[in-house]
């Protein structure tokens, strides 16, 4: 919840790995059915691309709590342990989890990190990860840890992470249409003789605009994620109070220099980051704490 780059980042940098994964496979197969003999047929490259691209979207989804796992070296906590400490954590979770009507209990994990943060993730609601950092539980009260839970299983009830991963699809597929589209009338479209989709020069324009379209997408992708933070505060607030929501993005914002920036597919699932420039805040999942709070304090 609380750290922009690494874990939207850890799923859009799983989705590009895979889609260009995916790219390399069908090149090497000859897999270019939408290419014909006369020509582009747009209707077959279109379902080509929604299908191509919701297929890595859906990958990295079904990926991504166990990749969030490795990635942060996330302990998972057994509910019957004897420390108090991490029993009341699950206990907190699952409490929130069935007021918002999830039937399968979240695991619950603590992962090593002096980094204030907290993160949810899971294919579906009824199989999601609830994550805390050690530096979380040691810099928070207990009130600020219910808030950001709170937040989290919003998330989770929210189904923000399919949301995302749908998303993801669709903006994948219009990249993938637009960059073969574009790269076959420069590289093909003029009478060239090789038109039969196996041309290198097509392949390779095609993979370096298909990146550059990702690039520009994963702006849209962050602003939505940025929509969802400030859903997720407001769920928080209705689970455990608003005033312990505000506490905690306020313990947040003051132990703000103790967030390490996070640049990678993981960071639209934590609960806060810190971009530095403006270039950095397009590509942010997360708004400003400032506004976060201020958003909080005029809700109704």
């Amino acid at each position: 919840m609380w750290t922009i780059a690494k874990r939207v980042g850890l799923f859009l940098l799983l989705n590009f790995l895979v889609i260009m994964s995916m790219s390399i496979v069908m090149r090497i197969f000859g897999i270019g059915y939408y290419i014909e003999e006369y020509g582009l047929n747009y209707t077959s490259l279109a379902v080509f691309a929604l299908g191509y691209g919701m297929v890595g979207s859906l990958i990295s989804l079904a990926m991504s709590k166990q990749m969030a796992k490795w990635s942060y070296g996330v302990q998972v906590i057994d509910p019957n342990t004897s420390d108090y400490q991490l029993r009341a954590l699950v206990q907190i979770v699952h409490s929130l989890s069935k007021r918002v009507g999830i039937q399968k209990m979240p695991e619950v994990g603590i992962y090593q990190s002096d980094d204030i943060n907290a993160f949810a993730t899971g294919m579906t609601k009824n199989s999601s990860l609830v994550a805390v950092s050690t530096g979380l539980l040691n810099h928070m009260d207990s009130d600020e840890v219910e808030a950001v839970l709170g937040h989290e299983i919003s998330h989770v009830a929210n189904g923000d992470m399919v949301t995302m991963a749908l998303l993801q699809g669709v903006v994948n597929a219009f990249c993938i249409f637009l960059a073969r589209a574009i790269a076959y009338a420069i590289t093909m479209g003029r009478g060239n003789d090789n038109n039969n989709g196996s041309s290198w020069a097509y392949w390779l324009v095609s993979m370096l605009l298909q990146t550059v379209f990702m690039l520009f997408g994963s702006i849209l992708v962050a602003a939505f994620s940025r929509y969802r933070e400030y859903r997720a505060d407001h769920g928080g607030a209705k689970l455990a109070g608003r005033e312990k929501m505000v506490h905690a993005l306020q313990k947040l914002r003051a132990q703000f220099d103790r967030i390490q920036p996070v640049t990678g597919n993981a960071s639209a699932l934590m609960i806060t980051n810190k971009p530095s420039n403006l270039i950095e805040n397009l590509f942010s999942t997360h708004p400003p704490l400032e506004k976060r709070i201020e958003r909080l304090r005029s809700s109704n």
